[in-house]
Order: C-alpha cells, then structure tokens, then sequence
C-alpha cells in the first residue's frame, strides 16, 4: 500500500503540471510564437519534480511550497536575469532591477501591441512566470495539501485571463484543453484515493479471480462523469443565445437590414448599439488592414454618414443608390489645388463581423470587392444588396489622402445654396443654449475655419469636458443641452454636439460613423477592434469637401490642419515661438507653455513642478538596502545548508557536546540511541519504530554491512537502551558516544560516495525537524481553538 501511495502522489503531480499546461494552451492565440509555451513546460518540469523530492523526504507541507518557490525563482534568473545573477544563478539586486524593467516592458508592450503581439522579453517573462506561478499554486493544493477540486480555481482563473484577452473564434477549443486537463487531475486524485483503500469496491468472484476490473469501476464512472458533464458545457451554450458584436457588428444590429432589390436606403439609425461596443470587456478584432499610407495614425475607416438631425439624434438619410462605378467620382467640393496622394488599403473582415456597409478610409476612389454591393454618391459609401454583409471579407479600397492647409480652409468661399439649406437645418425644438454657447465659445473668430477649430478645441481641450463611455446617449431635444452642462460623454455626445453647434453658426456639418485609427501589429498589420468603434463630425468646406474634426478627448487623432500656419489668427501656433517669450534661456521653464493641445488633451504636458519633484540621485542605494540584499544573499546561502547545519547541531547535544555529559544516564542512553537510528537513516536505512533494540540493531548491523569490531558497538548500543527500558536500576555504560562515532565511520566507509554526500548535505533524518514544527503547529491550534468560546445552542424547538 505504501508504494502504491508514492505511486499516487507522484502521478497527481504529473496530472497537475499538465493540467496547468492545458490551461496555459489558452494564452497561445495572444502572441505570434509559441515557444514560451516550450520554456514554460520545462520549467514547469523541474518545479513539480523538486515538490515531489521534498515530499519523498518528507518535508513539511510549508516547507516544500517554500523550497519550490525559490527553485522557480532561481529558474527565472537562470532564464530572465542570468548575466545579472551572481553566478549566473543567485538573484541579486541587479537581477531583481532587470526582472522588474523586464516586467514593466512586458505591460508597456502588451498596451502597444495588439493581438497577436510579438514575442518580446517582456512578454515571455509575464507568459513563463504565471505560468510557473499557477503551477505552483496547482501543485501545492492538489498535491501537498492533497485537495484537487480547489486547484480548478486558478486554473479558471489562467484560462479567463486569456480567453479575456483573445480576440479569435476558437475559445470553444482552449475552454475543451483547460476542462479535459482539469478532469484529468481530479481523476487522477479519485485514482490515488481509491488505491489506498484496496480493492473495496470488487465482488466475491472477482476477488477469488483476480480480476482488476473491478477496482478500476470507480475510476471508470467518474470518466464518463466528467466525459458528459465536459459535452454539457460545451453543447448547451450552443443553444442559449448569444450576444452580438456591438457597433455596427452583425447583420441586424447594424446599418439596414438588407436592401432587397430596392433602389433607396432607408434611414436606419447605426448608433443604437455604439456605447455597449465601447463598454465590451473583450476588445475583439473586428478588421485587418495593410496599406501603403506612410502615417497610419490618421487612417479612419468610415461606415456611414448621418446627415438627418431632428433636434433628437442624427441619422442617415433616405438616398438613391446606383451601381459601384471604376472608379469612383470626385468628392464633391474638392478642388484641383488642394495637395493629396493616392493609397491602397487591404481589408480583412472577421468571421463574426456582418453588417451591411463597407468600412473605407475617406474619400474612396475605387473598390474592388467580390459580392453584391450598391453605392451611395452623396456620403460615398458602399451597401450590400440581396442580403450581401461584410462577414469573412477580404477587398482594397483605394483612397485620396487630403492635406488641406489651414489658409485654403480659412479661405473656403461660401458653400453653395443646395449645400447650405441641407447641411444647415437644425429644428424649432433644438434648446437655445447651443446655439447660445456655440456663439460664445467662438467669439472673436473670423471665419467659418476659425469658428471649427474653436469648437473642436473647446470640447477636446480647454472647455472642461470627460471622456465617459457609462453616459447614456440620452434622447429628446434636452440631450445635447444636458451634455453641455454635464460636460460629461463619449464620441457619440462630443461629435453630435459640435456638429449640431457648427449648423447653428453657418457651417454645413454632418456626422460620421466608422472606427478610429487602430493598432499596429508586429506583422505590418493593423488591427482594428469593437473599441475603436468611433463617430466624428465632418463640415464641409467649399474647395476642400468635407472635412474631418476631432472633438472627442483622448479618441482619435487631432488633423494637423486645424494648427493654423500663420499669425492672422487669435489661435497659438505651437510650431512657432511665441513673439511676446524673451529669447534668453529661462532658469526655471515652464513646463506648460507652448504645450499643444494634442499633447494637453491627452494630459501629457508635464507639470510646471516635475523637476523639483524629482528624485535626488545620492549615488547609490541606502545602507538600508544594502543590509536588506545582504541578508537576502545570507539566506538564499544559508538555506539549502540549513539541513545539514541543523544535523550537525543535534548530533553534537545528542553525543553529550555543550556542557552535557554522561551522569544522568537514561536521557543520554536514549538520545544516543536516537542518534544512531537517525545515522543510519542518512545512510538509506529506514527506522522501524516497531522492532526491539536488539532487532534493530541486526537490522542496522545486516543493511549497513558493518564488519565485527563496528557490529559490537550497534549491539552495545542496544544493550544500554534496554537496560534503560527494562532494568529497575539500569547501570551506566561508558563509551556510547564513541560506539556511535564509530558506527557512523562504518557506515561511511561501506557506502557510496553520493550516499556519503548525501548523508553530510541532505541528511534524511531532517525530517524530524519538519515533524517538530508540524506538530508544534497543531498544538498552537488546538490550544487556540480550545479558547474560543462554543458556539450557543439555540434551545430545542426555536424557530430559525
């Protein structure tokens, strides 16, 4: 039964390992290679086996957690932080400043990169040591504290990070891996236990067959258990209802529901959904895109543009539709000076993205797209027909990237008649407050360009206002005046207001619908997610069309065209030197001038104090820090001595060392006895505390082929120590210590050198130590336990 039970545990903890291994099977969508998941398994490797050595000793259950903590410790410096390490092992102060900078690079890429991100140092090192950390805490409940079905909670929690973090649709297969790997450990626990019961639940006949079926049946139930229950929780969810993809995400939810064979669109309102996209907890990537634009941080891909305003919301317009032309026609008031490049942008759609209008980057001229697809001339956008959605698509588009300047758009003629009584209407009911604050907050400007620009920078800027995506977007033709108020809301409030304040001042406005810049991939790729779902409003200039703005703080990018390029305006340029600023060095300057609003909005201009709150090098670190590494260095080297320290300690009072002697002879015959037992026991031979002295004895004398001299200072020993048991008066017998000394030479000289060894630097009877403090606990609990007061019995037939 014993070896079975060694057999038991040794196989749990092999069961754990892999089980965090099949958890940790989720996180591989997140980077671009897998070869963390190799390093992370032979890591994994030697932390399990150095717990399954400490308790072969056996170690104290604190003891061996500790012993495999500081084994993945020193692993990771091995891995992470070698040529800082002492030795290339021992972690210094060095070596924990590098494991630190390697953490914080690892965030700070995991904020930069999208999905799935490259395999950076950083990243590695957060990979391979949760890993290693959940492993450890896996094997310390299912295995030293002998309890499996706790260990599924960090197990859950291993797979939820990532299934929280992945972008892709085969979470249904990691979710399978991680609950296979769990029902797999709890088995192998339910195996373990049952194997120390013998065969119980065999019958009669197969008991005097020798049939071992019957043993197994447990086991064989509790698989076909965890077989269904596994199938029922990834089948059911296939019936429940699911929830949609947020912002303009699958067909329904989105832009139209499909044309038919009709000619006109009707006035769907696309924002319906847009504040749940930007609240998901799983950014999930809706696009992927290449293109050849040399800034990408300016590349938004438009949906859809609302140009109906009834003073409640904005919405598309009902409009004609006409077959896709190649290529497509000049953006309506764009003029011939105005600077602009042609690029190509390729787009991928997920599998799970279908919608009914094409994203494109503003303004398209020409598409190649297979499918059913209609175009819009006057937002210039692109529907599906007969059904057709974006789902699983691949197309290029490609568009004119305007670079309008300051002075054409400041120069912008009136727009025409069409244009203005179209793209100006605001209705009897909208608050005279807009109007009312649009004039205030402009005043002074002198053109239409100047009224925008105020505009965008009074929202994104200096007017006071929160990016907040729990806002509700509110409807009625008080919710424009209450975010104006509350200066409280997201893309959908800021590009809403300001293109509802510009129509009041004149400027032809509308708002679009689509998705911001989104993030670079380690590939060349750009991945766009449901977060960077995004509305901005566009005013139409004559000469250059119409134009993005940027209202919304913190979304987007601020157009380089909206910095004024010369002095004739009341705005700061802060590409130029203020005329008023001395040209002499200043000796204090200050941090908030000249700082530019898309550096201020995003609250990055440094504080007019940050240098006096800098810290003052003194050359080193403290005596404090320099006491704390040195006794960190003092334990990392002195703990894996402490057994041998401690054998040494207790041979030396045993034997009769520091002040004790031979007088008192029944302490000293039994501790001396003790200590030849312990000898031994370093030597590989095992107490058995049920034999006699005179049978132990011949055991030690036969196991540890000791020749006659030696053999007769054993069997001295264990006349003394039956003396002591037996004898009313039991005399004293000189020379113990020396018997054991001897004994211990013997015993040296016919072992091997590695017993040798370990019997100096990993002495098994250690173990006693482990022992000692355990049962030192237990008392401290019970004692603690008995001065608690008992609980107060309600009396007989008192209701609850």
């Amino acid at each position: 039964m014993g070896g079975a039970g060694v057999s038991g545990r040794t196989r749990l903890a092999m069961c754990a390992a892999v089980a965090t291994l099949m958890a940790a099977c989720a996180l591989l969508p997140l980077v671009s290679s897998a070869a963390w998941l190799v390093q992370a398994a032979l890591l994994l490797a030697v932390q399990s086996g150095v717990g399954a050595a400490a308790r072969r000793v056996p170690l104290a259950r604190p003891l061996t957690v500790a012993a495999q903590a500081l084994v993945t410790l020193l692993l990771l410096t091995l891995v992470f932080a070698r040529a800082q390490a002492v030795a290339g092992l021992i972690p210094g102060p060095d070596a924990f400043r590098h494991l630190a900078a390697l953490l914080q690079q690892g965030a700070d890429d995991v904020g930069r990169y999208a999905i799935p991100a490259p395999l950076s140092d950083g990243i590695r090192l957060m990979l391979v040591g949760g890993v290693l950390l959940i492993g450890l805490i896996v094997d310390a409940v299912a295995v030293t504290l002998r309890s499996a079905a706790p260990a599924g909670l960090p197990l859950l929690a291993l797979y939820s990070v990532a299934a929280g973090l992945s972008t892709g649709g085969t979470d249904w297969l990691w979710f399978l891996v991680a609950a296979a790997g769990y029902l797999m450990l709890l088995l192998a626990e339910g195996r373990d236990r049952l194997s120390q019961w013998g065969r119980v639940f065999s019958g009669a006949s197969r008991a005097a067959g020798g049939d071992p079926a019957g043993a197994t049946a447990p086991v064989r139930t509790g698989r076909r258990i965890g077989a269904v229950a596994l199938g029922v929780a990834l089948v059911v969810p296939l019936a429940l209802p699911g929830m949609r993809g947020g912002l303009l995400g699958p067909a329904g939810t989105g832009v139209g529901g499909g044309l038919g064979g009709g000619g006109t669109i009707s006035a769907v309102n696309p924002l319906v959904s847009l504040r749940d996209s930007l609240n998901v907890d799983e950014d999930r990537t809706v696009l992927s895109l290449r293109t050849t634009s040399e800034d990408s941080s300016d590349l938004y891909l438009r949906i859809v543009s609302l140009d109906d305003f009834d003073g409640t919301t904005w919405k598309p317009s009902q409009r004609h539709i006409i077959g896709v032309p190649d290529p497509l026609p000049t953006p309506a008031g764009l003029a011939g000076d105005v600077r602009r490049s042609e690029i190509t942008t390729s787009i991928s759609t997920a599998d799970w993205y279908a919608q009914d209008w094409l994203p494109m980057p503003y303004p398209p001229s020409g598409v190649r797209v297979k499918g059913s697809w209609r175009y819009e001339p006057v937002g210039m956008t692109l529907v599906g027909d007969h059904g057709q959605n974006t789902r699983g698509l691949s197309y290029q588009v490609r568009s004119l990237d305007l670079q309008p300047t300051a002075a054409q758009l400041a120069a912008a003629p009136e727009p025409s008649e069409a244009i203005r009584r179209e793209y100006t209407k605001v209705p009897d009911t909208l608050p005279g407050l807009v109007a009312n604050t649009a004039r205030a907050v402009t005043d002074g400007a002198t053109n239409h360009y100047e009224q925008a620009v105020k505009l965008q920078n009074w929202f994104a800027v200096n007017g006071g206002f929160q990016y907040d995506t729990q806002v509700e977007v509110g409807s009625g033709s008080e919710a424009i005046s209450r975010f104006l108020r509350s200066k409280r809301g997201f893309c959908v409030h800021f590009s809403f207001a300001m293109a509802a304040m510009a129509r009041t001042l004149g400027i032809p406005a509308r708002v679009a619908v689509g998705f911001a810049p989104g993030s670079a991939q380690g590939d060349g790729t750009i991945a766009v997610g449901l977060k960077d779902a995004h509305a901005w409003p566009e005013l139409y200039f004559e000469g250059v069309g119409w134009t993005r703005f940027e209202p919304t703080p913190t979304r987007g990018t601020v157009p380089s065209y909206t910095q004024p390029e010369t002095s004739g305006t009341t705005l700061p340029n802060p590409a130029e030197p203020s005329q008023q600023a001395s040209t002499a060095p200043s000796a204090a300057p200050s941090a908030s001038a000249g700082c530019p609003p898309q550096l201020k909005r995003l609250g990055e201009c440094p504080s007019p104090s940050a240098q006096a709150a800098l810290p003052v090098d003194r050359g080193g670190p403290g005596w404090g820090a320099v006491a704390a590494w040195a006794l960190a260095g003092l334990i990392l080297v002195v703990l894996p001595l402490s057994p041998m320290l401690w054998r040494r300690r207790t041979r030396s009072v045993r034997l009769g060392a520091h002040g004790r002697g031979e007088a008192d002879t029944a302490p000293h015959t039994l501790a001396v006895w003790q200590e030849l037992t312990d000898t031994a026991w370093d030597f590989g031979i095992l107490p058995d505390e049920s034999q006699t002295p005179r049978r132990a004895a011949a055991r030690i004398v036969r196991l540890g082929h000791l020749d006659p001299v030696t053999a007769e200072s054993v069997h001295r020993l264990a006349d003394a120590v039956e003396q002591v048991l037996y004898a009313p008066r039991p005399r004293p017998v000189p020379g113990l210590a020396e018997d054991v000394r001897r004994v211990t030479a013997g015993l040296g000289a016919t072992a091997s050198r590695g017993a040798r060894l370990r019997a100096v630097l990993a002495p098994r009877s250690a173990a006693r130590l482990a022992w000692t403090l355990s049962a030192r606990w237990a008392a401290v609990k019970s004692r603690t336990a008995a001065l608690r007061p008992a609980p107060r019995r309600r009396p007989s037939g008192q209701q609850g």
